[in-house]
């Protein structure tokens, strides 16, 4: 059948049998080996690289999801310039934190499983429906996160009902929750989230937002070992996407060195970082 297959170009029939709309489910019915959480490990606990800080915020018309370049084992520095944020499709946007290579693959799945609904369906999904989809993905790892390699991610997009940036954050058993504002994940995320907590209004720019995101990358990279913060020297700069009713869009890496250096010299003239205004 196989070598059939091979000669004649056809595909295989499972593919071309009416099913589910979830590539998970296809996947998980024809090639179940491939999905992350059916794959066996070694005895005891597994060491990997570890992905650190993602931050979230919205602003009228849209929201920014970014990360710092960070990847960490143990108390070792795995790797400086690691790319944690990723698109989900056209409106939506993924930042991993956790194991590393685990949430990459999960993401790459993620993007498939957007996909094929589309192909299948001929619509997208809601953001609120994407939102579930992850979640029932992160459920599937739970095993794995049991044994250490937990990914906790974090969901960001356009809601084009809405007509609004929306924020989703989830924890290892795929509990998901809204955010409403602003939101953090990861290692350093207690301190990112207290910035974002003093520096956050309702009504900031498009470059206000990215300002603050990278402003609560720097205060957790400050306190938080496993977080990095921009990197002059090396060119090594967080990665900020914004996503609006016009999609999504990764920051060049001129304007993020731009933003970087801006906030950097801020912290020269304040090293403790600028304060929320006095009432």
């Amino acid at each position: 059948m196989e070598a059939n297959t091979r000669s004649t170009g056809r595909l295989p029939a499972a593919f071309l049998t009416p099913g589910s709309s979830s590539f998970m489910d296809f996947l998980g019915a024809h090639s179940p080996e491939m999905l992350p959480g059916n794959r066996r490990l070694p005895e005891g606990v597994v060491e990997a690289p570890h992905g650190t800080t993602i931050v979230a915020a919205t602003f009228p018309g849209g929201v920014v999801l970014a990360g710092d370049r960070r990847a960490t084992m143990g108390n070792m520095i795995a790797q400086r310039d690691i790319e944690k944020v990723f698109p989900a499709d056209e409106y939506s946007a993924v930042g991993i934190a956790g194991t590393a290579g685990l949430a990459v693959e999960m993401v790459k799945l993620f993007q498939l499983e957007l996909e094929h609904f589309e192909k299948v369906e001929g619509t997208t999904l809601s953001l609120e429906g994407k939102a579930n989809r992850l979640s029932t993905m992160i459920r599937s790892n739970l095993g794995m996160a049991m044994q250490g390699l937990a990914v906790v991610p974090l969901f960001a997009g356009y809601d084009e009902i809405k007509e609004k940036g929306r924020i989703f954050s989830y924890d290892v058993t795929g509990g998901r929750s809204e955010e409403h504002g602003f939101a953090a994940t990861g290692s350093g995320s207690i301190f990112a989230r207290g910035s974002m907590k003093k520096l956050f209004r309702p009504d900031l720019t498009e470059e206000q937002a990215t300002t603050l995101v990278v402003q609560a990358l720097y205060d957790a990279a400050d306190d938080d070992s496993a977080t990095g913060g921009p990197d002059l020297y090396r060119h090594i700069y967080p990665i900020v996407t914004v996503i609006t009713d016009e999609g999504f869009r990764r920051l060049t890496d001129d304007e993020s060195q731009e933003l970087a250096r801006t906030v950097t010299n801020r912290r020269l003239e304040q090293p403790d970082g600028p304060r929320a205004a006095l009432l």
